[in-house]
């Protein structure tokens, strides 16, 4: 990947590859689900405490192969599990439809299951040897001979096993080309004792692994289109599908309108029937049944959304609420506010929540009508039905019903104008 980043942090739809991964696990109903580490990944410890705190985590002290790998978390598999499927946190793709096949098989009777695919262009990856239906080896390509690599089925490196099975994995060796303990020798392992093995076929776009940030950037692909058809096929209009970026958490409601170039950033929620508008950004926001964003609009951490509300191009929220029927239609901030029922906001409007060291609040009561230009200084108050003049700059709480001129008086100077004028004119006449 060639970062300082840990390869299964780096993030597909928002969310780091490794929770993907143990999102799926969960989904496909995983009892307990635990990670192997290498060493020195205080990065991917943290991630896990944030993703999945019940998590166990076991280190790999040195990267001795898959096998070795596995038998780092052994303790787990004193405690008695149905079933033990094994993972990788750099495919994020993998779903949990696919897993619970999986699992299916084991609780039918198989002893070891494998998941593969077939593809045109094997080259790379470990070769499924079959025999009468019957799962018999899997050969790294490496090891493979020439026949073996005219295989066209793959592993997808997901494998499931009984929990008696687990025994086996300590007759794991090490005799290969790398040296290393290869999870896949459990195959022949297992059928040397006369256990059922068997391979199932998956989709080869499910068992995309991420090595490289290309890699990375068809992953992302794959999960966009995947959350794109989803959400039309919920009932959700994306008028060029193509251009509209979703988060992993990403929901919308039935209805919802999705004009071009629109980006939806992590904790996003959209009600029924809203639309929004083209060119936006989107994070961490609610958006109430109705209310239409945008265009060119930009919602941050913890924006607010009322029914029917009106967020208009140029205008960026955040941490706000703004209720039901406001109106905020150009060019304004709107920060660590309240905006009431069916007040508006006029054009370039400010919430001036800042002061350098902390973050204050403006009120904005329902039905109030602030002027555009205006400055609201915070901590400040704006009652209900209040007005205030355009151009003022707000320091001091409104009544409600009041009205407030906060700007210097206007005083018009007759003729001067043309003064001004005739004056500037004069000196450009006089001779050098």
């Amino acid at each position: 990947m060639r970062s300082a980043i840990p390869k299964v942090v780096h993030k597909v739809g928002g969310l780091p590859m490794l929770g993907h991964v143990l999102a799926t696990a969960h989904a496909a109903g995983a009892g307990r689900r635990a990670v192997v580490v290498g060493a020195e990944t205080t990065v991917v410890r943290g991630v896990l405490k944030s993703l999945a705190p019940d998590a166990a985590i076991y280190e790999q002290s040195e990267p001795l192969g898959t096998g070795h790998a596995v038998l780092a978390a052994r303790k787990e598999f004193k405690t008695g599990h149905d079933d033990i499927i094994v993972l990788y946190g750099d495919t994020p793709l993998l779903t949990a439809k696919t897993l619970a096949r999986l699992r299916s098989t084991l609780a039918r009777g198989a002893d070891v299951a494998v998941l593969g695919f077939r593809t045109a262009k094997p080259t790379g990856y470990g070769r499924l040897v079959i025999e009468n239906g019957r799962l018999v080896a899997i050969r790294e390509e490496r090891d493979a001979d020439k026949v073996e690599r005219e295989i066209s089925f793959c592993n997808a490196g997901v494998m499931g096993f009984r929990g008696a099975v687990t025994p086996l994995l300590k007759r794991i060796g090490n005799a290969n080309a790398k040296g290393e303990y290869y999870l896949t020798d459990l195959i022949a392992i297992a059928n040397k004792k006369g256990l059922k093995v068997v391979a199932l076929e998956g989709e080869e776009s499910e068992f995309l692994g991420v090595n490289a940030r290309i890699e990375l950037a068809a992953a992302e692909r794959a999960f966009q289109d995947r959350a794109r058809r989803a959400a039309m096929l919920s009932g959700v209009t994306l008028i060029a599908p193509e251009t509209v970026w979703f988060s992993h958490d990403t929901k919308l409601g039935r209805d919802v309108i999705v004009e071009p170039n629109v980006f939806f950033g992590s904790g996003v929620s959209v009600g029924k029937g809203a639309t929004i508008r083209a060119n936006s950004y989107i994070e961490a926001a609610r958006i109430a049944a109705g209310a239409i964003v945008g265009p060119f609009a930009r919602l941050r951490p913890g924006a607010d959304i009322g029914r029917e509300a009106r967020i208009g191009n140029f205008v960026e929220v955040k941490n706000a609420r703004i209720d039901e029927g406001a109106k905020i239609n150009h060019l304004s901030y709107v920060g660590d506010a309240h905006v009431g029922a069916a007040a508006n906001i006029g054009a370039g409007t400010i919430t001036c929540n800042y002061d350098g060291f902390e973050k204050h609040r403006t009120e904005i009561g329902a039905g109030a009508f602030v002027g555009s230009n205006s400055a609201l200084v915070a901590p400040v108050n704006v009652g209900r039905g209040a007005y205030i003049a355009s151009g003022s700059v707000v320091t001091m709480d409104v009544p409600d019903d009041a009205m407030a001129v906060a700007r210097g008086r206007q005083a018009n100077k007759l003729e001067w104008a043309a003064n001004i004028r005739d004056k500037k004119r004069g000196k450009r006449s006089k001779p050098e």
